[in-house]
């Protein structure tokens, strides 16, 4: 029997897409959007940049804990995680117990191109930026693709063709069916 989740969860690196097309699948599932990291800056007022300036990595992700533990409580709701967010066990644990979970794909390379002007990431706030992502994508793909109930490309598309796309996966999924596509694979 499979699992039936009114949750969609969006995990994958910085720049793949999962506020942009998280978005726009809520839309069209009817579903609640939220950010992992938006609803932790209305929380406390402050930017994530602030946050890891005055707590460190740690304090920060201990804050994106607490919120995801809030967030994966609700129901009918899309959220979009931090890319960090899998790499602690209890996030996982979270997220794969109470929703669908997207890994939203992409290359380094798309990444540099939609974070090029972005100045708002704290890991990308020094040093090469190809060389911190690569890094990151090496520590954290593995655990992405494991979580992952779908895995699904987001790169070198249009935004509605991607949206559009991933949502048939995600109906597919919850109805228990498999649709062969070279750019999604599901588990």
């Amino acid at each position: 029997m499979v699992k039936t989740y009114n949750n969609i969860y969006l995990i994958g690196p910085m720049g793949s897409g999962k506020t942009t097309i998280g978005q726009r699948l809520a839309k069209k599932l009817g579903l609640e959007f939220l950010d992992n990291d938006q609803e932790l800056q209305k929380q406390t007022g402050a930017s994530v940049n602030l946050i890891f300036d005055l707590e460190g990595e740690k304090g920060f992700r201990k804050r994106e804990t607490a919120m995801l533990k809030k967030l994966t409580g609700r129901n009918n709701v899309v959220v979009a995680t931090g890319g960090g967010t899998i790499l602690a066990a209890e996030n996982r644990e979270l997220l794969g117990n109470t929703g669908i979970v997207v890994y939203l794909q992409t290359s380094v390379t798309q990444q540099l191109k939609r974070l090029n002007r972005d100045r708002t990431r704290p890991l990308l706030q020094s040093g090469d930026r190809r060389e911190n992502l690569a890094r990151l994508a090496k520590e954290r793909n593995p655990l992405y693709e494991k979580l992952a109930h779908i895995v699904f490309r987001s790169q070198n598309r249009g935004l509605e063709t991607v949206a559009e796309a991933l949502y048939e996966k995600v109906i597919a999924y919850q109805a228990g069916l498999k649709a062969p596509d070279p750019d999604s694979t599901e588990s």
